[in-house]
């Protein structure tokens, strides 16, 4: 439930800024999207570590990714708000896609394990 949550908090950010929608909400649900998204991202790609270090990984990353964003734009005379939201938001997809690959080719081990007969003879 707080999961779901997460990600409309952060959906809701991402959607304000790009549309430019004066609100109050859009400043901190914006800040939470630059966190969250890569965060999450970066998190589904480091499956094999714990829960805290997965989250510690990548809230680090997470503030990496979107310095790097921030620098590049601005070396590059292009940085506005709206672009640095759509190109973090771009760069987490890019790092989300990858692990979600590779999980869905893995076998299923419920479907592919042996079921037992229950019935009664």
């Amino acid at each position: 439930m707080a999961a779901g949550a997460a990600v409309g908090i952060a959906v809701t950010g991402a959607a304000l800024t790009l549309a430019d929608f004066d609100s109050p909400l859009r400043a901190p649900f914006t800040l939470f999207f630059l966190v969250a998204a890569p965060a999450a991202a970066l998190g589904s790609a480091l499956r094999g570590l714990d829960a805290a270090a997965r989250a510690v990984l990548g809230v680090a990353g997470a503030l990496a990714l979107d310095l790097l964003v921030a620098q590049a734009m601005l070396a590059l005379h292009i940085w506005s708000v709206r672009g640095g939201v759509a190109a973090v938001g771009l760069l987490s997809l890019l790092v989300l896609i990858p692990p979600l690959l590779v999980q869905a080719r893995r076998p299923d081990r419920r479907r592919t394990a042996p079921q037992k007969n229950s019935g009664g003879g």
